[in-house]
């Protein structure tokens, strides 16, 4: 195939992407028309651009605050799109560990620690602290949710006042080192029965989630991955354009 023909051909499927429009590469805005997001910056992908941009030691909150801010998107389990969303309590605790020099930073373990119950101080519990294990939840039926799944993971603030964290149930029930099929899925209705007010309003009508906790590790080429406690885990997943700017070398990122 020569140059030209491959330029037109992602010229073709790039105008196919760019007009496909329900929930492809969407910015979650709750309460806010879809918009499409500006291009992912590359220094949140790529490992090498990240160290150098987010220093050594490694900026890891700022790092997490970055992406909620792009809405990024995971690719979990090799091709389920999440979007990351931190709630606003979340987001603000770690702004400020990012400004500050006194305070913990998330930690990021090395990749000998693949699966959380590898990780020093490992217990089956609700226990979370903001640095080693987060709180977190698995959204379904998002309208316009970023990644085109209609799906986001949600990370809160653990053992703080935060009105979008775990419920007093969904910290009793936990068990979330075991299969998904045996664990307590809940419906919208359920969590704001159980405390969480706006969830509906928040993530849309039909929306569902599953609870879990999750922590940070990297793999041998020094990526970052965000793993649940169950196994499944994702990394952040590089937009469409570019994955097809790369397939017909066309030199985009």
């Amino acid at each position: 195939m020569s140059a030209v023909t491959m330029k037109s051909l992602f010229l073709f499927l790039f105008m196919c992407c760019s007009s496909f429009s329900p929930g492809s590469g969407l910015a979650f805005t709750p309460g806010k028309a879809n918009t499409l997001p500006g291009p992912m910056p590359s220094h949140l992908i790529d490992p090498a651009e990240r160290d150098d941009h987010y220093g050594q030691p490694m900026n890891v909150a700022q790092y997490l605050v970055d992406l909620n801010e792009c809405n990024a998107v995971f690719d979990f389990c090799g091709g389920m799109m999440f979007q990351l969303v931190l709630t606003d309590k979340l987001r603000d605790h770690l702004a400020n560990v990012a400004r500050a020099t006194t305070k913990e930073q998330p930690v990021i373990f090395d990749d000998s620690k693949f699966r959380m119950s590898g990780i020093p101080s490992y217990s089956q519990s609700a226990f979370a602290d903001n640095a080693q294990l987060f709180h977190g939840r698995e959204i379904r039926q998002v309208p316009n949710a970023a990644g085109g799944m209609g799906m986001v993971l949600q990370l809160s603030l653990a053992n703080g006042d935060d009105p979008e964290g775990w419920t007093p149930e969904e910290i009793d029930g936990y068990d979330g080192w075991g299969h998904d099929v045996g664990r307590q899925w809940r419906t919208g209705e359920m969590l704001e029965k159980e405390g969480f007010n706006n969830f509906r309003a928040k993530f849309g009508k039909d929306s569902y989630a599953l609870h879990h906790r999750f922590y940070l590790h990297f793999d041998k080429s020094n990526q970052m991955w965000l793993s649940a406690e169950d196994g499944c885990e994702g990394t952040p997943d590089r937009p469409i354009m570019s994955r097809l700017s790369n397939l017909f070398g066309l030199g985009g990122r």
